[in-house]
């Protein structure tokens, strides 16, 4: 498997980037071809030490790394993170990798 992981910073305004990223983002993302799984943080983002400066996280689903990498360069995948500045005002950091179990 393999994940690609979005943390999203703290925003300007945390309710407008709930509604827009329920309401536009979400559908967006669902349409990465290969996604099989989008997980989103509920409630804070905390760190063991305390807040953790992100407001959310989100984690897509894949079966490997060639399938993420497809789904990204999509025009589906490209419309979702050409999305991200239309409504992520603190910025965001997107990260890849494959899974194994231990």
């Amino acid at each position: 498997m393999a994940r690609v992981v979005v943390m999203y910073k703290t925003p300007k305004d945390a309710a407008a980037f709930d509604k827009y990223y329920a309401d536009i983002h979400t559908p967006l993302a669902k349409k990465i071809p290969g996604l099989r799984r989008l997980e989103l943080s509920k409630g804070p983002v905390a760190s063991p030490a305390g807040p953790s400066g992100l407001h959310l996280v989100a984690t897509l689903h894949f079966d490997d790394m060639a399938a993420a990498q497809k789904g990204l360069t999509s025009p589906e995948g490209q419309a979702a993170a050409g999305d991200i500045g239309n409504f992520a005002s603190g910025g965001a950091d997107i990260l890849m990798f494959e899974t194994r179990d231990a």
